[in-house]
């Protein structure tokens, strides 16, 4: 497995990335990987690695890089405090339209490999899952693929929300939420999901039921790895049908 540690230049900045491959010379799908409110950690690089060993050159961008410095951070430790005094000023700093915004750098670096090609596939988690999509509809001729895992805040008022951007969606969707998420309650599932339904979104969206925010990342209190095995299995197939 390589791993490199490279800066992406954007509008606003100067962004950490890492870039993980397997020991391959083939030309290879690309996957941008859209972090968590927890940030670039040792978990995130490990999701990483995962992915990037099914065979797919993977882009893990730190976007809270606006920030300046910051952690490690540790979930356990963040959740057994004042979660929002923590991660409140991080996640101020970034949004979903900010994040596609840097996307356009980060699809400039990936085209400036001659071993990625070019169709992308995008995943976020949490925070990162409204991020991943908006990314995608703001590229639409670039993203094969999307996913979601337990993503909040996808059908709002706000106007960032991703719901407002499907009818650009080209992308094969799969949305993944969480059993009983305050983020992303059932009828703000039926939003997205009619909004998805209505502009003609390829999409399948599926309640991991008994698994609660943030079941996927395996540094988080509320890991659950039978339900992240599953989501895992529908991550590399989407990946593997719409990017290969």
């Amino acid at each position: 497995m390589n791993i490199d540690k490279i800066t992406i230049s954007t509008d606003d900045g100067d962004c950490p990335v890492l870039v993980l491959k397997p020991e391959s010379k083939a030309s290879l799908p690309a996957v941008l990987f859209y972090m968590d409110a927890g940030g670039i950690r040792p978990a995130s690089v490990q999701m990483a690695e995962r992915l990037a060993a099914a065979g797919y050159i993977v882009l893990v961008p730190d976007l809270f890089y606006r920030f300046g410095p910051y952690g490690p951070l540790v979930p356990e430790e963040v959740f057994q405090g004042d979660v929002m005094a923590i991660l409140g000023p991080l996640m101020a700093t970034t949004n979903n339209a900010k994040a596609a915004a840097d996307t356009a750098a980060f699809i400039n670096y990936l085209d400036s490999r001659d071993d990625a090609q070019s169709k992308f596939g995008a995943v976020g988690f949490c925070m990162g899952g409204g991020m991943a999509l908006t990314a995608a509809a703001t590229y639409p001729d670039r993203f094969a693929a999307v996913a979601s895992f337990h993503g909040g805040s996808l059908a709002t008022d706000d106007p960032n929300s991703p719901h407002l951007l499907m009818p650009q969606m080209q992308a094969e969707v799969y949305i993944a939420a969480a059993d009983g998420d305050v983020l992303y309650p059932p009828e703000m599932a039926e939003r997205f999901e009619a909004a998805m339904g209505s502009a003609k979104v390829r999409y399948r969206a599926e309640t991991y039921t008994g698994a609660r925010h943030g079941w996927m990342k395996p540094d988080f209190p509320v890991f659950d790895e039978e339900a992240a095995n599953r989501g895992w299995c529908e991550l590399l197939a989407l990946f593997d049908r719409t990017l290969r």
